[in-house]
């Protein structure tokens, strides 16, 4: 795997307009989605800006602390996923790519005063009855180690019939009925979420993607109103079983329905037993329980 050192993290709000174009069958190019490039990106040397981080905290409901969230590092190397998603030799367009899912392994904690240097590839394209399917890899080393104390592998889909994708006239399988409030027992905690709440996101995280700050660019993308980012809910959880997540940790969260604001959320935090995951998370709808918007376990390494 080639690097490309990068100066500093790029700005991603100009990535975004260099996505939009890109993703303009004319000016964008071709996108071929049959080959992966073998080659990443890195910064060196980068530092968390507190400030940002006590922003982050507050609009996840996390704790403050000199230890970063498990989730924090993703707005810190989110630039360099977009910045390999600009790449000419990238197969598919950045613009409509789908966080499926992400898994995160915090090795060893990252602090506030850490000296992070920051490394993302692309690799795995594969089909899905849904499209094409690959994972963003990053890794984040602190000062001269050599081995990475967080891993983050993104699955991102973008949308198209494949091989896979079941043919037109097929029978879908039926739904199944969703479960009973007496079968999966109260939440434990039910959040509210607005869309000044998730537009505060995006100013601290960067990420301002039109499906999360603007009707328009929803509604471009076929949703009726905003939506909340992906990762704001999977910190979102984290908040919900503070205190019991494991030093050396793995979190796995697979996204599910998007959450259309503004919206109440009913988070389901069980604790796992003997040889279960330490932690295993369920965001549905309050009122609509068959409705799940991410399923996540934390589990210890």
């Amino acid at each position: 795997m080639e690097y490309t050192r990068l100066p500093a993290i790029p700005n991603l709000l100009a990535q975004y307009g260099k996505a939009a174009v890109g993703a303009m069958p004319v000016v964008g190019g071709s996108r071929d989605g049959k080959s992966m490039p073998s080659k990443g990106v890195e910064v060196a040397g980068v530092r968390v800006d507190v400030a940002n981080l006590a922003a982050y905290a507050r609009v996840c409901g996390l704790r403050l602390t000199d230890e970063l969230p498990l989730t924090y590092p993703f707005t810190l190397a989110f630039p360099l996923s977009m910045q390999l998603m600009l790449d000419p030799d990238y197969p598919v367009p950045a613009m409509g790519s789908v966080h499926l899912t992400n898994e995160i392994e915090s090795r060893r904690p990252l602090r506030v005063g850490d000296e992070l240097n920051i490394r993302a590839h692309a690799e795995n394209l594969r089909e899905h009855p849904a499209g094409l399917l690959l994972d963003v890899v990053t890794e984040i080393r602190t000062g001269d180690d050599d081995e990475p104390a967080w891993v983050q592998r993104s699955g991102l889909l973008s949308k198209r019939r494949t091989s896979l994708t079941p043919a037109k006239d097929a029978p879908r399988p039926p739904r199944p009925e969703p479960p009973t409030a007496a079968e999966i027992g109260d939440p434990t905690v039910v959040k509210s979420v607005s869309e000044a709440q998730i537009a505060e996101y995006a100013a601290v995280s960067g990420d301002r993607n039109p499906i999360h700050v603007s009707k328009v660019g929803a509604k471009a993308f076929g949703f009726p109103n905003v939506i909340a980012h992906g990762m704001w809910t999977a910190a979102t959880l984290l908040g919900t079983v503070e205190g019991g997540i494991p030093e050396r940790a793995r979190y796995s969260v697979e996204f599910g329905k998007p959450v259309i604001l503004p919206a109440k959320l009913g988070i389901y935090a069980r604790r796992g037993g003997a040889g279960d995951p330490a932690w295993s998370l369920t965001v549905r709808n309050p009122k609509k329980l068959g409705t799940v918007h991410a399923t996540a376990s934390i589990e210890e390494l």
